[in-house]
């Protein structure tokens, strides 16, 4: 069994996110306007955590060896692994479509955080985050105990492809609580006894957090703008046709996942870059009423929606070239250094 939180390998459990972060006070720097003052004070952090099954396990060093002698090869230089389990059974494809949609709606809801595993999520939205996610954990229920009601076959289905390597030790008696996704909402700020207890070292670690956000803030606008110009890229290639003039077929989800984008970016977008900000307005005003079927069957207007949209594509680019450039100024007029690139 595998227990991490999405993006590193961490246990979280879920709890409460009330007063999770203290503010900043009002006599500290930058403390009252700016993007890092809101993705600050009007985010909080956010963690996801799975625990997992594993399916795969390692074979023994006389298992690798028995592999390796028909190659006359040495077992310590021979990887290998055995499959426990189907992973295309249609159970086990069910528990882990559920682990898809729950990272999909974490980072959906959310903007990138410079540490390993935390997103920042809207401190408004944290209660129907919470709502969905528990849902989703009752579906993850539901599925495991679909699951477990196939995991006798399974096991003979392994016994089956397995051979000498099937071992029953490898199989627990059931999966239930095997498999779980938990949450919480960690605090990113240095705590406030540090304050009273070291004032040097609480100031220090306040210009870190101060320097982790505006970090943030560079990761959320590289993240928006990079997947911005994927879907204008990708609308705008289907628009403009194939080198003999005939048009080419794309489905409605080239422009219904650019609508779907305008929605995450009103909701989490800290207006960080004027520029970025106006072209997405721009493409919102190019596609607004456009309904897919008219860019099938009427040419004047792919043609019209293709040329605006290039017009985008255009400064979007340059957008792109010049963003290493740029730096978050904050108030008072110090900056703050690059972001580092997302992994």
């Amino acid at each position: 069994m595998t227990t991490l939180a999405v993006g590193n390998g961490t246990r979280a459990a879920a709890r409460s996110p009330a007063n999770s972060a203290p503010a900043a006070t009002d006599n500290q720097p930058g403390a009252h306007s700016g993007p890092s003052h809101e993705l600050r004070h009007a985010f909080t952090a956010v963690r996801l955590s799975l625990r997992w099954l594993g399916v795969r396990k390692t074979l023994s060093g006389d298992q690798k060896q028995q592999a390796a002698d028909p190659f006359g090869a040495e077992g310590q230089y021979l990887s290998a692994a055995k499959k426990l389990l189907d992973t295309k059974h249609p159970a086990y494809k069910a528990v882990t479509a559920v682990r898809g949609r729950a990272v999909s709606y974490w980072k959906g809801t959310s903007v990138p955080y410079p540490e390993p595993g935390l997103r920042l999520i809207r401190r408004s939205d944290i209660e129907r985050f919470n709502q969905q996610m528990r849902q989703l954990r009752e579906e993850l229920n539901e599925s495991v105990t679909a699951l477990d009601r196939a995991y006798g076959e399974l096991r003979e289905h392994a016994k089956d492809r397995l051979g000498r390597l099937y071992d029953p030790g490898d199989y627990p008696a059931s999966l239930a609580g095997l498999f779980a996704i938990e949450w919480d909402f960690p605090s990113v700020e240095p705590p406030s006894y540090l304050q009273q207890l070291n004032p040097e070292l609480f100031e220090q670690e306040r210009q870190r957090v101060a320097a982790r956000f505006d970090e943030a803030v560079q990761l959320a606008e590289q993240a928006f703008t990079e997947e911005f110009g994927k879907l204008v890229n990708h609308l705008t290639e289907r628009l403009e046709g194939d080198a003999d003039g005939k048009p080419k077929i794309f489905r409605d989800s080239a422009v219904g996942n650019l609508h779907t984008f305008f929605d995450r970016f009103r909701q989490l977008n800290v207006h960080s870059n004027e520029q970025l900000d106006q072209l997405v307005e721009q493409a919102q005003q190019v596609v607004r009423g456009v309904a897919p079927n008219r860019l099938r069957t009427s040419e004047p207007l792919r043609q019209r929606v293709a040329k605006q949209l290039q017009q985008v594509q255009g400064s979007l680019e340059d957008l792109l070239v010049d963003r290493p450039r740029r730096r978050i100024l904050r108030p008072g007029g110090s900056a703050a250094s690059s972001a580092k690139e997302e992994p």
